[in-house]
């Protein structure tokens, strides 16, 4: 066993029995490309790219992804992760930047750091860090004309001195 990838594309075609109307086929997947690091490997250095990388193995470095990182219950990760969604059964011991979402399972732990736009820490789920809650950029609020005023002033309805 070992380090391998593989690419998988599913093309939908319509099957129909003697007699039967064909079925409209459902467009077509798009391409996954998916690694798998199984255990008893370990990698050393940056892993960087686009798709889906699950570690059964032992990961010492530093992923950059677009996708996904999933760390199985077998897996360990020594370094940071920057990714899109990253699940954690294992162990990571860095920081996390999970773009839309970070998961740590009952069984998962995380020695480091999380900035995220969606949490869930399982019950049993171990996290020894801080958390950051990341949101896309706010629009930036439109300046109106204000009037400042030197004294503080009530309205009518409001009476400041009992009378």
């Amino acid at each position: 066993m070992g380090f391998f990838s593989s690419t998988q594309r599913t093309d939908a075609i319509p099957i129909a029995m003697e007699g039967e109307k064909p079925q409209e086929s459902l467009p077509p997947p798009q391409k996954v490309a998916s690694t798998l690091i199984t255990q008893g490997v370990t990698i050393k250095g940056t892993v960087e790219g686009e798709g889906v990388v699950q570690v059964e193995g032992v990961v010492e470095g530093e992923f950059r992804m677009v996708g996904a990182v999933i760390v199985a219950d077998t897996g360990l990760v020594r370094g940071p992760i920057s990714a899109d969604v990253v699940r954690v059964a294992g162990k990571v011991e860095g920081n996390v930047t999970a773009r839309e979402h970070m998961r740590l399972e009952q069984s998962g732990t995380l020695i480091g750091d999380v900035a995220t736009a969606s949490l869930v820490v399982e019950d049993g789920g171990c996290l020894n860090g801080r958390s950051t809650m990341i949101k896309g950029p706010a629009p930036e609020p439109e300046l109106t004309d204000v009037t400042v005023t030197d004294d503080l002033q009530f309205g009518p309805a409001y009476d400041i001195e009992g009378e």
